[in-house]
């Protein structure tokens, strides 16, 4: 094991969580509330690296972090049944036990933003629930939100009702079945405001159109998702390349997973 990697084990907690409680919010997506002393040092944007309690499968899965609450020693995670290890999550029960390494990333910057300030949150899918701690945030500094959340159909719309304790909502749908017909863009392409910041999370085609339209936007930030097998920044399994260098790379789980548009190719 090199230098590099032990100083980033070392600098990676593992803790054994509680699960307080699991339910299963829309067909095949979950609300996972883990309990553990982890919670005291979470930021907003970042993830956690998740044990599967069954020994054939060795690879951890990288999940968001939806909501922090410090003062219970909880948060919230939303993931998606996608394969069996996910399957395996989506079995666990309160009082049930999960290694956990994290919370592990870079989280977004929310820093001197006030009440003078608007915020455009733009979520995609099952990237909508990072930015959920990330409005909780904003709203408690009065700083203004609206939020465009994209949905393939009405069947999978969440935390539209959370979200809109905190902002301005507009809701689309791939096929019209609630809120906008299309994409997200839909929306983006009718507002004439210059928000202060922006910040993002969904499916790759959504995250290069916002790295596209906003890639000069000086607070303009992706959280992006990518397959993992370390996790800390050891193994390579999650680069990204840099614009207009073709030796320089990112590591989504080392560097991210949020990143300044225009930052990285996507």
């Amino acid at each position: 094991m090199n230098a590099n990697c032990k100083k980033r084990m070392g600098a990676i907690r593992l803790e054994v969580m509680r699960v307080v409680s699991q339910e299963e919010i829309v067909p095949t997506i979950f609300e996972l509330v883990l309990e553990g002393d982890m919670v005291e040092t979470m930021k907003a944007g970042q993830f956690l690296h998740l044990r599967v309690p069954d020994d054939a499968h060795l690879l951890r899965r990288p999940i968001s972090i939806s909501s922090i609450d410090k003062a219970t020693k909880r948060c919230r995670l939303i993931y998606r049944v996608e394969g069996s290890g996910t399957a395996i999550f989506s079995s666990l029960k309160t009082g049930d036990s999960i290694d956990v390494m994290g919370p592990q990333g870079n989280g977004f910057d929310l820093s001197d933003l006030d009440k003078q300030s608007h915020v455009l949150l733009v979520g995609g899918g099952i990237g909508v629930p990072p930015l959920l701690e990330v409005a909780r945030q904003l709203y408690a500094r009065g700083v203004k939100i609206t939020t465009i959340l994209g949905f393939a159909t009405k069947d999978a719309v969440i935390l539209e009702d959370e979200l809109a304790q905190y902002s301005k909502i507009f809701v689309t749908t791939d096929d019209g079945s609630y809120g906008i017909k299309g994409n997200v863009s839909v929306v983006i392409k009718e507002f004439d405001t210059v928000f202060d910041a922006i910040y993002s999370c969904g499916a790759p085609g959504m995250m290069k159109y916002i790295n596209q339209t906003f890639y000069d936007h000086p607070r303009a930030y992706l959280s992006l998702e990518s397959r993992m097998a370390c996790g800390m920044g050891a193994c390579y399994a999650c680069v990204l390349k840099v614009p207009d260098s073709e030796t320089v790379s990112q590591r989504v789980c080392e560097d991210g997973p949020v990143f300044k548009t225009g930052t990285v190719v996507l």
